[in-house]
This record gives C-alpha cells, sequence and structure tokens, in this order.
C-alpha cells in the first residue's frame, strides 16, 4: 500500500552564513563605538558649552550692572562739577563786592545750565517762541554757560558792571538776554565783545563788559 502524507512539511531553519554573521556583527560594532563616542565625548561637550553660555550670561547681567553704575556715576560727577562751577562764580561775585544775596542767587541761576533767569508773566511771554515772542527778546534754551566766565562785578548806585570771558560773541549775546529778561536787572547793555589771544597763540576766546541797572 502506498502512504500519501498530505500534511507540510516543516523546513529546515535557515543558517546564517558566516559572511553574513560578521556583517551583522561589524554593525553592532559600529553602533556601539557611535554610542560610546556620543554618550562620551558629545554630551559632555554638550553640557559643557551650556554651563559656558550660562555664565556667559551671569557675566553680561553683572557687565550691565557695572555699566549703569558707571553711567549714574558720570551723571553725578557732571552734577557735582556744574555746582562748583556755579559755587565758584557766585564766589567770585562776593569777593568782587558785596551785592544782596537775591542778586548773587540770580546771577548764579543764570549761569547755572538747564535753568532759566526769574522773569514776570509777561516777560516769559515776550521770549517765548509764541506769537507774541520777541525775537528780540528771545533766548536759546539749549544755551551752556558753561562758554562763559565771569572776572568782576561791580555795583554802584544801582548801576551795575559785569566784565568776564566767552568763547565766542553769541555767548555774550545769549547772557546779556537773560539779564535782560531777569526782573532784577534793567536796562542791560551789553558792550563789543573783544577777540583776546593767549601769549603762545593756541587760545583765543572774547572779553566783554555788561552794564545796567539793578532792581532792589
Amino acid at each position: 500500500m502506498i502512504k500519501i502524507n498530505l500534511l507540510p512539511q516543516k523546513k529546515k531553519a535557515r543558517e546564517a552564513s558566516p559572511g553574513e554573521r560578521d556583517v551583522a556583527l561589524g554593525i553592532l560594532a559600529v553602533a556601539a563605538v557611535f554610542a560610546g563616542v556620543y554618550f562620551g565625548v558629545h554630551m559632555k561637550k554638550a553640557k559643557k558649552l551650556k554651563d559656558l553660555q550660562h555664565t556667559n550670561g551671569e557675566l553680561e547681567a553683572d557687565n550691565q550692572s557695572k555699566r549703569e553704575q558707571v553711567d549714574k556715576q558720570k551723571d553725578i560727577e557732571q552734577i557735582v562739577t556744574a555746582e562748583q562751577e556755579r559755587e565758584a562764580a557766585i564766589a567770585k561775585l562776593v569777593k568782587a563786592k558785596a551785592v544782596p544775596a537775591h542778586l548773587l542767587q540770580e546771577i548764579g541761576d543764570i549761569m547755572t545750565p538747564g535753568r532759566q533767569p526769574t522773569m514776570t508773566k509777561e516777560m516769559a511771554i515776550r521770549t517765548s517762541d509764541g506769537p507774541k515772542g520777541d525775537p528780540n527778546r528771545r533766548f536759546a534754551l539749549d544755551w551752556d554757560p558753561k562758554h562763559v566766565w565771569i572776572t568782576s562785578f561791580a555795583e554802584t548806585g544801582g548801576v551795575f558792571t559785569l566784565q568776564g570771558g566767552a568763547q565766542s560773541d553769541a555767548d555774550v549775546t545769549q547772557l546779556a538776554k537773560r539779564l535782560q529778561a531777569s526782573v532784577y536787572f534793567q536796562s542791560v547793555t551789553p558792550k563789543g565783545a573783544e577777540r583776546t589771544t593767549e601769549q603762545n597763540g593756541n587760545i583765543s576766546y572774547y572779553t566783554f563788559t555788561i552794564t545796567g541797572k539793578v532792581v532792589y
């Protein structure tokens, strides 16, 4: 009798050839090396870079804080310098001749950057840029009084004479206009400024005289 087996025959498992095993082992070895490099080198460098960025951020914040402190120090120094110059100008006036305190204060204010003379409401309108302003009375608000220095101030019988030096003739005009606008002075007249050159010929400036009347 002939027997026929209809059940599927199991195939023998395919065995990898030696060449295929070598390739697989090579891939695993390369992967292992890459993982070692990544975790051993790259991660360390990434952490070091992150630490450096953090340190740089702290240094920049510290530098910015120091820069702000330096800027504040400069502002303080400028304020102190301006006040010292103002006190020096007043001291010259006191030494030249004793005059009422309010006149000294007024001249000190006029010689201080950013301050304006004491004016009546009408005078403030005349010196303004408005339609009722007088161009002949108007003075520049951004004028720097440090361009002018006072050498003497004398007052006799209500008439004053102020002498000094200036960097330019326009600076003399600005000073005279402020005196003219002040409630403490009237009939202010600047005389022509004369150009003066130092003996070494490197520095030149203008000497001037301003006269007028004081209002007590």
